[in-house]
């Protein structure tokens, strides 16, 4: 098994996958899916033996990095991929001069995921795309 996860420009297979996840799978309508922040973005593309499988954004916010649009294919999921993306995310956060934190928004189902990767959850739960969240962050200094 080969395993890559890097910062990409190949932005349309990060489209790609990001609209079977969240479009197709979790009803994310298609028009919230894509923002203009994605312009902007450092996208980061996991793939796994040749196939592309996952992807994540970071924006970078003052001294914060915020990980979001976090998505790995069905077919991947239960092999720690998911956890491997986000500590890629950290990684590269941590590695950008004046960025201390690292922040997203969980799906509440989520939460636990996130918990055993070092972040943290505060405020309430409020909904992004009619899906319950709640944000957490993460010290990287």
């Amino acid at each position: 098994m080969s395993l890559s996860i890097d910062v990409t420009t190949n932005l349309e297979t990060c489209y790609a996958l990001r609209h079977e996840v969240f479009v197709g799978e979790q009803g994310v309508p298609v028009e919230e899916e894509r923002d203009a922040l994605d312009a902007v973005a450092t996208h980061l593309l996991a793939v796994l033996d040749g196939v592309p499988v996952g992807t994540a954004r970071i924006v970078w916010l003052d001294e914060t990095a915020k990980i979001g649009r976090v998505c790995v294919l069905q077919s991947a999921r239960g092999t720690g991929l998911g956890a491997k993306l986000i500590e890629a995310c950290v990684a590269v956060a941590a590695a950008r001069e004046g960025i201390t934190r690292a922040k997203l928004g969980a799906q509440t189902h989520a939460l636990g995921f996130y918990e055993k990767l070092g972040f943290e959850a505060f405020g309430p739960v409020y909904l992004d795309a009619g899906i319950e969240h709640q944000d957490m962050a993460k010290a990287l200094r």
